[in-house]
């Protein structure tokens, strides 16, 4: 797995050991990033929520966000995210890894939310607590004008409005699909 632009390119992550995470391809990463190019920013903060290698924020990062956040509820993974993170020799200053479930991080307040969130999530998993909370109003998870993006599985339905939150843009490729959702 490598970096596909910006400072970081071409660099090589290290992927796990184990079949259980599912890491995005490059192909689906470049997809992704097409899309996301234009919203990104040296003020851009970055969610990558089941983050796996880190490989989406750090992307994120290489294009020149200004921050991001990893957070996965694994400890191995988070441990493999900061190797990661070193190995690229990335500012710390630029990154905070959490170990957390994603069902619990979105349900709490947060003093500075983010631009952009990346999610994807075992494809198994029930995703509509995640889209609930950050579709939530009363919270200040998902900047204004921010954009959540969802990873899963291409027969996966998803709705197309979750409280405060309206799909503008779902994205087809292979057997995965991104669904592109804003804050109305």
């Amino acid at each position: 797995m490598r970096i596909i632009a910006g400072e970081y390119r071409g660099r090589n992550l290290k992927s796990p050991n184990d079949t259980k995470t599912r890491p995005t391809s490059d192909r689906l990463r470049e997809t992704l990033f097409n899309i996301l190019n234009p919203l990104i920013t040296d003020q851009t903060r970055f969610l990558d929520l089941c983050a796996g290698t880190g490989a989406i924020g750090i992307e994120a990062i290489s294009r020149g966000a200004l921050f991001s956040t990893f957070l996965d509820k694994s400890r191995r993974t988070c441990g493999l995210i900061e190797v990661n993170l070193d190995h690229l020799e990335i500012p710390e200053e630029k990154t905070e890894i959490i170990c957390n479930s994603a069902e619990n991080f979105v349900s709490r307040e947060h003093k500075n939310g983010w631009d952009i969130i990346f999610y994807d999530p075992p494809y198994k998993n029930d995703y509509s607590i995640v889209l609930f909370e950050i579709g939530n109003s009363d919270f200040t998870i998902l900047n204004k004008d921010g954009v959540l993006v969802v990873e899963h599985h291409f027969k996966k339905i998803l709705p197309d409005e979750v409280r405060n939150l309206r799909r503008w843009r779902i994205v087809k490729q292979g057997d995965n699909s991104l669904s592109f959702y804003e804050k109305e």
